[in-house]
């Protein structure tokens, strides 16, 4: 199942620079993640200093 960035995003990038597969991109308002690219291995959550991120 892949992740989802939530609204509470900042736009910090941390969950983009520890993607392994760049599956995350920046977009205007926040981050999103490409669900066909996302492998699910749970990294960006990790690394979220706030919690903006979880399974679909």
């Amino acid at each position: 199942m892949a992740y989802v960035i939530s609204d509470g995003c900042i736009k910090c990038g941390t969950c983009a620079e520890n993607c392994p597969v760049g599956a995350i991109t920046e977009g205007e308002d926040q981050y999103n993640i490409n669900a066909d690219a996302c492998i699910s291995c749970g990294t960006c959550e990790a690394n979220c200093p706030v919690g903006a991120i979880a399974e679909e």
